[in-house]
């Protein structure tokens, strides 16, 4: 769990930690606005191709990079099941269960693959940013492109207690082993009732003890965000190159590919 949400390889100098951590979130976001533009799987594809080689070409093991994608996998087969049964169109297959018959058809394949590349390809986007940029630098950012206050705050803290209640909830998962609470499928279930609810008041508890100690720490609204410094003319060349590359590879990919 550690691993998965650690931002360790963020901290190491490479080509890509050493970018301006807005110049990065521009070019991400100019990359998911074409992943999600797009009508045809070749961007979305080449995209999510191109995020897992450059995480690894930094040195970011591959078992990481598959766990910080599993997730989304999941949501990827779940789109491409649904769509496939669910979308007509010509029938490519079928089978029968509980008396019912299900059938899989090509609209509804080449639909779920659609949708199942952009989720991918938009995602390993963001994991890749995630990967090379500390989490403080992209509230930072945030700010500067004016994003609400509110919304940044909400999200920073969202962000440093979540490991705190990771940390509580693993410390009750093991207390709640070495009891035998998941020895069998019912004290399993009745055991993770009990952790979820632990997981919950602890939530509320924490959240009642952070605003007492930032009250009085003379917190009055909003948190102080210290100005950012001009971009270095050599991140400003990158966004001038990386736009107008992806905008080109966007057309291409899209009008002249069949």
């Amino acid at each position: 769990m550690f691993d998965v949400f650690s931002d360790i390889f963020a901290r190491k100098d490479n080509v890509f930690t050493r970018m301006d951590a807005r110049a990065k979130m521009i070019i991400a976001g100019c990359v998911i606005i074409a992943v999600i533009c797009s009508t045809k799987i070749w961007v979305p594809s080449i995209v999510f191709v191109g995020c897992v080689s450059a995480m690894l070409t930094i040195g970011i093991p591959a078992k990481l990079v598959l766990l910080r994608l599993a997730g989304p996998m999941g949501v990827v087969l779940v789109l491409v099941i649904l769509q496939t049964f669910l979308t007509p169109g010509i029938s490519v297959s079928e089978f029968h269960l509980f008396g019912r018959t299900f059938q899989a058809t090509h609209e509804g394949l080449m639909r779920g693959g659609l949708l199942g590349s952009r989720v991918l390809g938009a995602v390993s986007v963001v994991v890749w940013l995630g990967s090379v940029t500390p989490a403080y630098k992209i509230f930072h950012g945030l700010r500067w492109f004016r994003v609400p206050e509110g919304w940044v705050e909400i999200a920073l803290l969202i962000y440093r207690y979540i490991f705190a209640l990771l940390d509580q909830t693993a410390d009750v998962a093991a207390a709640q082993r070495v009891r035998l609470g998941y020895s069998g499928t019912r004290r399993s279930l009745r055991s993770l009732g009990v952790l979820a609810g632990t997981v919950v008041t602890r939530s509320l508890d924490q959240a009642m003890r952070t605003y007492e100690a930032m009250s009085l720490r003379g917190y009055n609204g909003s948190l102080p965000f210290a100005p950012l410094p001009a971009m270095s003319a050599g991140d400003r060349r990158s966004i001038a190159v990386a736009l107008p590359m992806i905008v080109f590879s966007y057309l291409f990919l899209e009008w002249w590919i069949k």
